[in-house]
């Protein structure tokens, strides 16, 4: 096969030009995805809010939504647990309920399908706020005042669940900005407005993308699952200019690393939230939504066409 084309800087500033001359229908339909994400992000709140609050029923007496993101039951039927909390209780030596047991089997399925961190961009209502201080932070300019590695959230991760084996105590369920958030939201309980706030200026003068890149064992905890996942990020790597826009707009660069993509032809590492920001700003199309068992022969596909694009 014929080697690769190779891109030369004038390749990459032209795709460059392109993302800033979108038009503005062009440049709203970029923003898609994040449409999207906030359509589901309120939707969840709304759901319990609206069981919470008014009732919402799917039968008489058969509740909607009811619970919190820790542990809630769907139509009256199918439970909901989130594993990590699980995983903490049963580290306190409690013993989990069946019902809790189905629960985790049940989001645990989901996440491993769809991929462990789509919970962080999709659900999580942290993310709106880690998002609004990203975007104004690259409005104002503002700088990093340290750095930190984004390998230290996995030693909050089996830091917390160590505090927990030695307490006795849910470590993270009790100082959780995401419980708080939620519980403050839908029930009016505790500081979770604080926390929001102390999240929202952390990310904004202190360090981008500082809880939720950095240091959430939420996100730690997901992320080890999101390697299973079917839906993932394809890389074309015959169409890559190696512009850099993607890694401008994601909250996790590192998993772009370009010379990883391109042996893999795939975003692998499960830090990946399936945000979706990098695929519609892409001005080559190079990154896409594929499913997982077809992205291989996608890839084989791109290449001959590739080819036969070089040979013509």
């Amino acid at each position: 096969m014929s080697a690769l084309p190779s891109f030369s800087k004038a390749d990459a500033l032209a795709s460059t030009e392109k993302v800033h001359n979108l038009s503005g229908g062009a440049r709203v339909w970029s923003w898609r995805y994040i449409v999207l994400r906030r359509f589901t992000q309120v939707g969840f709140l709304l759901l319990f809010f609206g069981t919470a609050h008014w009732g919402w029923e799917v039968a008489k007496d058969v509740p909607l939504l009811a619970g919190n993101l820790s542990a809630s039951k769907f139509i009256g039927l199918i439970p909901l647990t989130d594993p990590f909390a699980a995983l903490q209780i049963f580290l306190t030596g409690h013993v989990l309920q069946q019902e809790s047991l189905i629960g985790v089997a049940v989001v645990l399925g989901i996440y491993l399908l769809i991929g462990g961190r789509v919970f962080c961009a999709w659900v999580c209502p942290v993310n709106v706020v880690t998002d609004a201080a990203g975007w104004l932070r690259n409005r104002l300019g503002i700088l990093a005042i340290f750095h930190l590695p984004r390998m230290l959230r996995y030693f909050v991760l089996a830091a917390s669940l160590l505090i927990t084996m030695i307490s006795g105590l849910a470590a993270f369920e009790w100082v959780s900005p995401v419980g708080m958030a939620h519980r403050e939201i839908i029930f009016g309980l505790g500081l979770g407005f604080t926390a929001l706030l102390a999240i929202f200026l952390f990310d904004l003068l202190i360090l981008k993308h500082g809880w939720c890149g950095h240091l959430c064992p939420l996100g730690a905890f997901y992320s080890l699952l999101g390697k299973t996942a079917l839906i993932r990020v394809r890389f074309d790597k015959n169409t890559c200019t190696h512009c850099g826009e993607c890694a401008k707009v994601c909250p996790e660069p590192q998993v772009l690393n370009l010379k990883k993509l391109e042996e893999r032809g795939v975003v692998f590492s499960g830090e990946c939230s399936n945000c979706g920001r990098c695929t519609p700003i892409c001005p080559e199309g190079s990154l896409k939504f594929d499913f997982k068992p077809l992205i291989r022969s996608h890839n084989v596909q791109a290449d001959a066409i590739a080819v036969q694009r070089r040979t013509k």
